[in-house]
């Protein structure tokens, strides 16, 4: 009860300080950040992000998965609604350093596996213990998924635990070309 009595009354000072009314239901940056639920690592503290810019998903390991990209076809249909087309622009993968998911992958590879939409034997294939390799891959995945926009924007990251810093791995660019252009 304490811990609640504690969160109830942050969101009181929240409500009071930094509350933003009016905010609209789409990012204002047009973009999703997709992350971790390992507690040490925030999307929106991390990358700095302020109240209504981006959406954050966290999933375990901030992988790709099926519901991951169900998701994000509901996000484009809400998206369109909403009435911007296209919906997302900008989608950053925020993969990071000393992840649990490697734990799992040692002690509980059919969890994992059913987690990641794989057999147990493909996990290798998937760089679960590697978040340098892993956002590559997860990349990889997105451009292999007809929903989405080709023109919408893919960065790839890792966060190391240990400094507080973002690593770029994968440059800002298109999901894929649209037919009829080139790299």
């Amino acid at each position: 009860m304490e811990f609640l009595e504690q969160l109830t009354g942050r969101n009181a000072h929240f409500a009071e300080t930094e509350f933003v009314p009016g905010l609209k239901m789409m990012p204002s940056t047009g973009t999703i950040v997709v992350g971790c639920v390992d507690p040490r690592v925030d999307p929106a503290a991390v990358l700095g992000l302020e109240q209504g810019e981006a959406a954050v998903i966290r999933n375990v390991g901030g992988r790709v998965t099926r519901n991951l990209i169900e998701t994000l076809g509901i996000l484009r249909v809400v998206a369109q609604a909403a009435g911007r087309e296209g919906g997302v622009r900008n989608l950053v993968l925020l993969h990071h350093t000393d992840c649990g998911i490697i734990g799992c992958f040692h002690h509980e590879p059919d969890l994992l596996a059913r987690h990641m939409g794989v057999e147990p034997g493909a996990l290798d294939t998937l760089a679960v213990t590697d978040p340098y390799k892993a956002v590559i891959k997860d990349i990889a995945i997105l451009q292999a998924t007809a929903q989405l926009a080709d023109t919408i924007v893919v960065t790839g990251l890792v966060y190391d635990v240990a400094t507080g810093l973002v690593e770029t791995v994968a440059a800002p660019g298109p999901l894929r070309f649209p037919p009829g252009t080139r790299k």
